[in-house]
């Protein structure tokens, strides 16, 4: 895979129009489609689910990386990857057999990424780094949108990357929560590969306009 990759996140989307939204970023430069999904459970908040994961699977013409922030994400892995899913990533904090899922998602046909929480030291990736083909950062508490970027992030970047090349893995490094234009480029000069963006899409008086500023 290519890397300086920008994700908008469909959590920011008009869910009004959300068909409209997509064929935006379909004709955009944005690379991938980012999809939240939240239980209320391993997050305080809901997003959505099959029916949505439907509408998107129907009118996406792009990578489809869909983010579980959900408990016992390997009961619906398959689901989701039939219904479009190219990238299932799963929390560390969320799943009791993370060697067994992730093998699982990737014997689906779909690849597989692994998420820590701001507060998950990346030393946890050690046994797992070599199976996964990507390390989600947080950069903000997951649940909700528009936080403020932790600038902690940094280090932690600096330090998968360490662990990387350190493995001989191939995973890419994806940045969510926070992402704008004032951090982009600064993330991607730290290692990051992919960088989600919601609210600074979704929100910016021409999202196309914005997607093309973060790529720079």
């Amino acid at each position: 895979m290519k890397t300086k990759l920008i994700a908008p996140s469909l959590l920011s989307a008009d869910f009004g129009n959300l068909q409209r939204d997509i064929e935006m970023l379909n004709n955009s430069h944005a690379d991938w489609l980012h999809v939240d999904v939240m239980d209320g459970r391993f997050v305080p908040n809901i997003s959505f689910g099959f029916p949505v994961m439907k509408t998107i699977q129907q009118h996406a013409k792009k990578f489809v990386d869909v983010h579980l922030m959900i408990v016992e994400p390997e009961k619906y892995v398959e689901e989701f990857i039939n219904h479009g899913a190219d990238l299932v990533s799963i929390h560390f904090e969320a799943c009791t057999h993370l060697h067994r899922t992730i093998h699982h998602i990737q014997n689906l046909g779909a690849k597989a990424g692994v998420v820590l929480n701001p507060s998950t030291p990346v030393l946890m990736l050690e046994d797992i780094i070599n199976d996964v083909d990507l390390v989600l950062l947080m950069s903000v508490n997951p649940g909700f949108g528009g936080q403020k970027f932790i600038e902690n992030t940094y280090k932690k970047i600096a330090e998968t990357k360490d662990l990387i090349l350190s493995n001989n893995s191939t995973a890419l490094i994806q940045i969510d929560g926070g992402v704008n234009i004032d951090n982009a480029s600064k993330l991607f000069d730290a290692g990051a590969d992919v960088l989600v963006a919601g609210n600074a899409v979704f929100s910016a008086e021409s999202p196309e306009k914005m997607i093309e500023l973060l790529k720079v």
